[in-house]
């Protein structure tokens, strides 16, 4: 079998080697990236100050946002595995010279945002690659439990990322934590090399990039499926990858909680979160799918609610957990509907459509955050929340194709 070709698997995907391959070389390339950033943040605090991180991590964010759908397209294009590995590569290759850079000299601010942007730019592409991975490592009855694994993956990054970057920060500065994102960019990138995929065929032939960026976005709006959970996803999305976070912060000072019941309600929601995905990984198939998705986000919306109405810290970590647990679960069926429902050709374009979705609505309610708790307090900005993912919900039930969508049940061999 050549390495590019990936067999039919017969066992479940927490059990297939290939699938654990990549499940490797994700993690190690999501703690590279928690690394980085907060070496950056940090490195970026001590060259100019706290008002300059802003400014270095916009450098990243910007660029990725502008070129994310473009980034679609060269994955489609040239093939996700063959995007990804570049893309590790350069991010590998940048982060050390910048790490020995800054072993030899004194951090700069332009250093900083140039590296920034750099990243920006790959993530712009690496994003969409990823994301269209999957259906060709595995087969479609297993594209749940890869999208639980990854939700793991996510949340493990997540924990020890922080723990690590914090550690070398201490022991070796900025230059040490740039030299071990680039190390776990160099595993990620190693360990992809490994995995095999399947070869989808292409059109014989290409349109130019911006006729493939119309082609992939005409797809979507016109796919009876994906219209509407494009939508949703961006709806549901919104709040809860990252204007939640702050207004947690600010629910917290509101009610005298402090720091450490803030701690107490975020790491509840993770580890509710860590159990959907856990959950998915695991269960041989979610049963009606579409409609399993929009009663989790009907939960979803009445735990945002009832967080900000929490009259103690109990009943706040509670509803964190219960927020985790139905937003996990409905991030991983959405995501595994989209990889079911787009065709192989597509899903760079495709995946490029719902991150933009997520990335740049979420950013819109950050300055709201701060106002609307201000003004009329935290319980309004969630109950605001609950109401936006109560209205994607209402669309996941309105619209008959996202109610019925269902995915495929495994067959073992």
């Amino acid at each position: 079998m050549s390495a590019q070709d990936v067999a039919v698997p017969a066992r479940p995907a927490y059990r297939d080697a290939n699938v654990l391959r990549w499940l490797t070389a994700y993690t190690a390339s999501v703690a590279g990236d928690v690394v980085f950033f907060l070496a950056l943040s940090w490195a970026a605090t001590r060259a100019g100050g706290p008002s300059q991180v802003g400014l270095v991590v916009a450098a990243g964010a910007v660029p990725r946002a502008v070129l994310m759908l473009g980034g679609g397209v060269v994955a489609d294009r040239f093939g996700p595995r063959r995007v990804a590995v570049l893309s590790d590569g350069v991010r590998c290759v940048v982060i050390l010279l910048a790490a020995a850079a800054l072993a030899l000299a004194p951090a700069h601010l332009w250093l900083l945002a140039l590296v920034a942007l750099i990243f920006g730019v790959v993530d712009a592409v690496f994003m969409p690659a990823v994301g269209a991975l999957p259906p060709r490592i595995t087969t479609a009855d297993q594209l749940a439990r890869v999208q639980g694994m990854r939700g793991l993956s996510i949340r493990l990054s997540n924990a020890v990322g922080p723990l690590v970057a914090g550690a070398v920060l201490v022991a070796g500065g900025a230059e040490g934590a740039f030299a071990v994102a680039g190390v776990l960019f160099a595993v990620s990138l190693a360990t992809l090399l490994t995995v095999r995929v399947t070869p989808v065929a292409g059109p014989s032939q290409r349109d130019s990039a911006r006729g493939e960026l119309r082609d992939g976005l005409r797809y979507v709006r016109r796919h009876r499926l994906l219209a509407p959970l494009v939508v949703v996803i961006g709806l549901s999305e919104m709040c809860f990858s990252g204007p939640v976070a702050t207004g947690l912060v600010l629910l917290a000072d509101e009610r005298g909680w402090g720091a450490v019941g803030m701690g107490w309600v975020a790491s509840a929601f993770s580890v509710g979160a860590t159990a959907s995905a856990l959950l998915l990984t695991v269960a041989p198939r979610v049963p009606r799918a579409g409609a399993a998705m929009a009663a989790a986000l009907l939960v979803t919306a009445a735990g945002a609610v009832g967080l900000g109405q929490a009259p103690s810290l109990t009943v706040a970590v509670a509803f964190g957990a219960l927020i985790g647990l139905t937003s996990g679960f409905a991030t991983t069926l959405t995501g595994a509907l989209v990889q079911t429902a787009t065709d192989p050709r597509h899903l760079g374009r495709v995946t490029s459509v719902t991150t933009l979705c997520t990335l740049g609505l979420a950013p819109v309610l950050f300055p709201a955050v701060g106002i609307t708790v201000e003004l009329w307090g935290a319980a309004t900005f969630f109950a605001g929340c609950g109401a936006i993912c109560l209205l994607a919900a209402a669309l996941g039930l309105a619209v008959p194709a996202l109610r019925r969508a269902e995915l495929p049940e495994f067959k073992a061999a």
